[in-house]
């Protein structure tokens, strides 16, 4: 098929074609800019015809004449049939240009009058390929797009190489994609070295997980579970084909896979990788059956299964490619988990419970055991049953909850109704494992099918803690679940204690009422003590703690105290709402940063022991958070990130996340990252109406805009957290130390007054909590009050102190920005010698590597700081109706500074400049800047 056209702009790719590929999308896209070609290799179902047609779509606009062919495996045995595609409908229009014997072989060939052959019109087909090629780009590009090469007919592959070769300096360029098997292969080379010099080779590998989901969301499947999402993509390998076939099968089935049976394969992806299975003998198939029913199969596994002859069925099937070989690997390795896959759902049901039953005696693994034993049962079996409860609790202690609560889905199914314990208790104890490992989803639809059935109080009103824990930060959808929970707790202090405990969270995540989840905590606690629930009051306590710790509430140290009391329970001591977390959480605050990294350390080891995937993400951030503190930039991205990536993979902690990775990426790695992390944030924060949280991410906001040089947007932002904090109740200015910043940037667009005022009352809270950091952070903002009001010599002595103390409390980055302060204040005194006083603040933010700073260095060397905005004139305080940045640039307008001049003063762009008159002219009534002085003039002179 050819396409030729003119163009007036270029296409537009869709992003969704390129999920999960945008890097390599990104080298193909400035490869083919640059006039150089593509060839894009990788597995069957990889997405190469994916990315080919995204590239195409969007290059093949800037090519007048794009060349098209796709070829197939059933028609590769036809002669000239790709080139017959690809110059077809361009025949008539180069044929006049070439010399005749070369326009007789290629028309010979293209349409078949004739007996052309490469080994009788070889050297004549060759050129006149070559200079067909090149008759079409002597009137503009040409673009070549060939799907499938391997399968080309041989005649138009060696046609298309030999005029590739020799197209230097010709405007044509290839865009091609071929079929390789295995990470390792090259059998793109041969395809490579027929292709122009300097191709660049793209291998497309698997998919990610978090990937997977987003491709499984955009083809309408993201109401799959996200255990189901990791099986999908456990099962396809990351293979983008197949996870879209699994998840259609699913979407499509009536009844989920049991527990701890593979996924459902449909009959597409079973014809694709079982072709070869029919070659098998019936013994052989049997045999790996039994290993794809396995875990870990082994031969030895396969021979204490009663497969006598395994080895020689095993090589069989590797001869046929369905199994890896690896000799010196004594595990039994399918070639691709789908193939695994597909063989257990093409087996008969008997067959399947068969193969359970053999390995339940064969393999060495208590749990083992006891899954394969399970699915090799039906109906219910009180001593199964128990075998499953047991199996359970040691993934539990292994620190598998994952495994945990699978199994005891399985111990559920298996046991009696008049059981004990009942069916619901089991079912509930897999929905606390499936949130300790993060699986949000198949928790909830546990609880809600427990809720269905169950009539015992107690069982309801777990269930509903569970409906409410895998709410979230998203508590308000949940409202209608709280008046429920409290009827069924009814006058029993140990199940009121759950509800309050929950109510607590409410308070301050929903009402973002400090004071009222400080005293729903408290009564929960009590609750707790007499109904003797050790660790739902310990967890009561702890959340107290932590209320009245970012309260900065004097009580906060002795709930700590009484938190850490014996008796503790082992599964709150290491919580992210147990007291030790709390404790962390106030070290952090009162600047004991060694200390706190010690203790959210060992938290995060332990945690990641017991598998718990919710503690997990959230100690990340603590650690994080706490390098951060301490100026060690690139270790807190890392670890920023990682939250970032495991809380978008859990679904856990997503806001949190983007929140903490955004303060980290705007000190030390991507400035617009971070200005996209803390939107993102603040958006899901005001969705989901979490008040605790919207504070944070606007404070990552206004430092993000701050950084990026945009001290007006961050006075917006950090003004919202100010009023938001006010109404929360937060006293405490170490909890979001957002005061210094705010402060600054009201200096930066001259409002002086309001910034003293802010430090002012921050100060005074420091003081009385003893926050000595925030107070060296303030009087680094004073310094700068104190600089823009002219007294110089009083602010270079308040930041060299300020500069100190930061640096004896371990506040790197504070420590080094404080010195850039002083950089550009001495720099000013010191005409000249601008580059010295720069020195140090280099060396500092080098040594905490912090990227965005360094760059702010650097401008203040090339572009030195322009002089504070001055106060807005007298002249203008009638001008009442205009907002305090409208008064700052009508006032340099009346000085006779140009938009240029005035962005520069006031650190903002010129389009905002633009803006801001825009809308100054609007208010007024006026037209241009001319009317701005005369209108003043006029109000001076009444």
């Amino acid at each position: 098929m050819t396409v030729r056209r003119d163009f007036q702009e270029p296409a537009r790719c869709r992003p969704d074609l390129v999920i999960g590929r945008e890097d390599l999308f990104a080298g193909a896209r400035d490869q083919l800019a640059s006039g150089g070609s593509v060839l894009l290799h990788g597995p069957a179902g990889i997405g190469k015809s994916t990315v080919l047609r995204a590239l195409a779509e969007e290059y093949g606009a800037t090519a007048r004449t794009v060349l098209r062919c796709s070829a197939t495996e059933s028609e590769s045995h036809l002669p000239f049939l790709a080139l017959a595609d690809l110059f077809g409908l361009v025949l008539d229009d180069v044929s006049p240009r070439l010399p005749l014997a070369q326009r007789t072989a290629l028309e010979s060939a293209l349409t078949g009058r004739g007996e052309s052959s490469l080994q009788r019109d070889g050297l004549a087909l060759r050129l006149a390929v070559l200079s067909a090629l090149r008759a079409l780009a002597a009137h503009g590009g040409v673009l070549v797009v060939a799907d499938d090469l391997q399968w080309l007919d041989p005649a138009s592959a060696e046609l298309l190489g030999f005029a590739a070769r020799r197209l230097g300096g010709t405007p044509v360029q290839l865009l091609c994609a071929v079929r390789t098997e295995g990470q390792e292969s090259q059998e793109y080379d041969r395809h490579l070295r027929s292709c122009p010099p300097g191709t660049l080779a793209v291998r497309l590998g698997p998919l990610s997980r978090t990937q997977v989901a987003q491709l499984l969301d955009h083809r309408g499947h993201g109401q799959l579970p996200r255990s189901t999402v990791r099986e999908i993509h456990r099962t396809s390998a990351g293979n983008p084909l197949f996870a879209l076939e699994l998840g259609r099968a699913l979407a499509d089935s009536p009844t989920p896979p049991r527990p701890g049976e593979p996924l459902p394969v449909p009959t597409s992806l079973r014809a694709l990788v079982l072709s070869r299975l029919d070659m098998l003998s019936v013994e052989a198939r049997r045999t790996l059956l039994v290993a794809s029913a396995g875990a870990r199969p082994s031969p030895a596994l396969l021979h204490a299964a009663g497969r006598e002859n395994a080895e020689a069925e095993c090589a069989q099937a590797a001869e046929l490619g369905l199994l890896a070989t690896e000799p010196d690997a004594p595990a039994v390795r399918f070639a691709h988990p789908l193939i695994s896959a597909a063989l257990y759902a093409e087996a008969p049901a008997h067959e399947r419970r068969a193969a359970h039953a053999a390995l339940s005696t064969a393999a060495s693994d208590p749990i083992e055991r006891a899954r394969h034993l399970a699915l090799a049962t039906t109906g219910t079996d009180p001593d199964v049953a128990a075998r499953l409860a047991e199996a359970a609790a040691l993934a539990r202690d292994r620190g598998a909850p994952s495994v945990a609560a699978h199994l005891g889905l399985l111990a559920a199914r298996h046991t009696p109704a008049d059981g004990t314990p009942g069916p619901e208790e089991r079912r509930l104890q897999a929905a606390e494992d499936a949130i300790t490992a993060g699986e949000i989803d198949l928790a909830r639809d546990i609880a809600r099918e427990v809720l269905s059935r169950a009539s015992v109080p107690a069982e309801r009103v777990r269930a509903w803690i569970i409906v409410i824990d895998t709410a979230g930060h998203t508590m308000a959808e949940v409202d209608a679940v709280f008046p429920q929970a409290l009827a069924d707790a009814g006058d029993d202090p140990r199940l009121l204690a759950l509800v309050h405990y929950q109510l607590a969270w409410r308070a301050l995540i929903v009402e973002g009422d400090f004071t009222e989840a400080r005293e729903a905590a408290a009564h929960a606690a009590e609750l707790a003590a007499r109904g003797k629930d050790r660790r739902t009051e310990l967890l009561s306590l702890a959340f107290q703690a932590q209320t009245e710790t970012l309260m900065g509430h004097p009580q906060a140290p002795r709930t700590i105290e009484r938190a850490l009391k014996e008796p503790q329970d082992p599964r709150v001591a290491w919580h992210h709402n147990g007291a030790a977390s709390a404790r962390f959480r106030w070290l952090v605050m009162s600047d004991q940063l060694t200390e706190a990294r010690a203790t959210v350390t060992a938290l995060l080891r332990e945690v990641r022991r017991r598998g718990s995937v919710e503690s997990e993400v959230h100690f990340l951030r603590g650690i994080a958070e706490t390098e951060l503190r301490a100026g060690h930039c690139g270790r807190a991205l890392e670890l920023a990130r990682e939250s970032l990536r495991l809380a978008r993979d859990s679904g856990i902690g997503e806001t949190a996340s983007a929140m903490l990775t955004s303060l980290a990426e705007a000190s030390g790695g991507d400035v617009d990252r971070a200005l996209a992390l803390a939107r993102e944030a603040v958006e899901h924060a005001e969705e989901d109406g979490d008040q605790m949280y919207l504070s944070r991410a606007l404070g990552a906001l206004g430092y993000a805009q701050l950084v990026a040089g945009d001290p007006a947007g961050t006075v917006r932002s950090l003004r919202r957290v100010r009023t938001l904090e006010l109404g929360l109740g937060i006293t405490d200015p170490a909890r979001g130390r957002w005061q210094g910043d705010l402060a600054e940037a009201l200096v930066r667009i001259g409002e002086p007054a309001e910034a003293q005022d802010v430090i002012d009352v921050s100060r005074e809270h420091a003081l009385r909590l003893g926050r000595e950091s925030v107070l060296a952070v303030l009087d680094r903002s004073e310094a700068l009050v104190r600089a823009a009001q002219g007294d110089l010599e009083a602010a270079v002595a308040q930041l060299t102190s300020a500069q100190h103390r930061l640096g004896k409390l371990g506040y790197g980055l504070e420590e080094a920005r404080a010195t850039l302060a002083l950089a550009r204040l001495r720099g000013k005194a010191r005409a000249g010698t601008a580059s010295s006083v720069y020195d140090e603040a280099t060396r500092m933010f080098r040594r905490c590597r912090a990227l965005p700073w360094l760059r702010q260095v650097d401008e203040s060397l090339t572009a030195p700081e322009p002089e504070p905005a001055r106060a807005v004139p007298d002249a203008l305080d009638a001008l009442d109706i205009l907002a305090a940045m409208e008064r700052q640039v009508a006032a340099l307008v009346m000085e006779g500074a140009t938009n240029r001049e005035i962005a520069a003063r006031l650190f903002i762009s010129v389009k905002t400049v633009e803006a801001t008159l825009t809308r100054v002219y609007r208010k007024l009534g006026i037209r241009s800047r001319v009317d701005i002085v005369r209108l003043a003039a006029a109000r001076r002179a009444k």
